[in-house]
C-alpha cells in the first residue's frame, strides 16, 4: 500500500549534476529509515545513501561519499539525491527504498533490510 515514485534522471556527462527525488504516499513515513540503491546491467544492487525522515545520520557508500548528498523534507514525504561530479561508473537504475519496522536511526545498508520499492530512474552519465 506504500508507494514511492522516483524522478530526476536523465543522460548527463561526466561532472554534471542531478538530483533525484523520492516522493512517498500511502503511509507516513515519519518513522522509517530512507535509502537509495543503485543497478548497472549484470551487476548486483547496491547501496548508496540511507537517511531517517529526520534528517540525522545521514550515511553514504565509500563510492559516492563527498559527491553525492541524501536529505529529506517530512513536509512534502520527500528525499533527495543530489548527484555532483558524476562519473561514467554512477551509471545505472536508481531505486527509493524505505523500511518500515525497523530502528529508525540505524542506517540500513543491505537490500533484504528494506520493505518498500520504488519503480527506479534511469541515470546515465557519459564519458
Amino acid at each position: 500500500q506504500v508507494q514511492l515514485v522516483e524522478t530526476g534522471g536523465g543522460l548527463v556527462q561526466a561532472g554534471d549534476s542531478l538530483r533525484l527525488s523520492c516522493a512517498a504516499s500511502g503511509r507516513t513515513f515519519s518513522s522509517s529509515t530512507m535509502g537509495w540503491f543503485r543497478q548497472a546491467p549484470g551487476k548486483e544492487r547496491e547501496f548508496v545513501a540511507a537517511i531517517s525522515w529526520s534528517g540525522s545520520n545521514p550515511y553514504y557508500a565509500d563510492s559516492v561519499k563527498g559527491r553525492f548528498t541524501i536529505s529529506s523534507d517530512n513536509a512534502k514525504n520527500t528525499i533527495y539525491l543530489q548527484m555532483n561530479g558524476l562519473k561514467p561508473e554512477d551509471t545505472a537504475v536508481y531505486y527509493c527504498a524505505a523500511n518500515s519496522f525497523g530502528n529508525p536511526y540505524h542506517m540500513y545498508t543491505n537490500r533484504a533490510q528494506y520493505d518498500y520499492w520504488g519503480q527506479g530512474t534511469q541515470v546515465t552519465v557519459s564519458s
